[in-house]
């Protein structure tokens, strides 16, 4: 009896310490890569990685090289966060059948062309940020293109054309310039023509009358 109350209180003991599937730990998978720039000589400083928009962040070592622990079964974005060099996304799926490999997909830039890269990533800088426009130097043609000075330039043509315009003009378009000119200094007349070119009634000169003079007798005149 002593024996049996034994086996059963061992075989309890061991189902209430044995994990249930549960209770066990989901599966975890390690991602390892290195970022790389078209220079080998050139040294890259430490950039900061993420999945899935900084669920998880790492940073690169000293040889670019970086790693992300504990990496969850599912699909994952991995975007490298560079503000002097742009990388690739990688799309990257982990499955709970097959955790290792992981299968890594390539996005040159969101919307591109798809293409299969292997693990562990090696990715390399496709270009380089500029952030400032480098400044233009001196140039002779530079200054022409001013338009203060064209301007001028203009201004200086017209002064120099149109006294030779005036000379070939006949005297009664000069007279008529003249007029103009005049008009243009006083307002009032210049409101006054317009005035009467719209209305229709302009004010034309009107020729003095001709007065008839008749000779007198003290000029020796003979009177009828």
């Amino acid at each position: 009896m002593t024996v049996l109350t034994t086996l059963i209180l061992a075989l309890f003991f061991c189902i209430l310490t044995t994990p249930s599937k549960s209770d066990a730990s989901p599966p975890h998978a390690t991602i390892r890569g290195r970022l790389r720039l078209p220079d080998p000589n050139a040294s890259l400083n430490s950039t900061c990685l993420t999945l899935n928009d900084g669920s998880l962040t790492t940073y690169t070592l000293p040889d670019g090289s970086f790693v992300f622990h504990r990496v969850p079964p599912g699909v994952h974005l991995l975007d490298v966060q560079s503000w002097e060099h742009h990388f690739s996304q990688v799309k990257i799926q982990l499955l709970e059948e097959a955790m290792d490999p992981p299968k890594c997909v390539e996005y040159v830039y969101p919307g591109a062309t798809k293409q299969a890269v292997p693990h562990p990533l090696e990715l390399t800088a496709h270009a380089s940020y500029q952030y400032y426009e480098p400044r233009d130097g001196f140039s002779i043609l530079g200054i022409f293109k001013n338009p203060m000075l064209l301007m001028m330039v203009v201004m200086g043509g017209m002064m120099f054309m149109i006294p030779k315009m005036m000379e070939n003009l006949d005297p009664e378009q000069k007279e008529q310039m003249k007029r103009q000119l005049e008009m243009q200094q006083d307002p009032t007349k210049m409101l006054s023509q317009m005035w009467g070119e719209f209305t229709g009634t302009g004010s034309e000169e009107q020729p003095a009358p001709v007065v008839e003079r008749k000779p007198s007798a003290k000029a020796g005149a003979k009177t009828g």
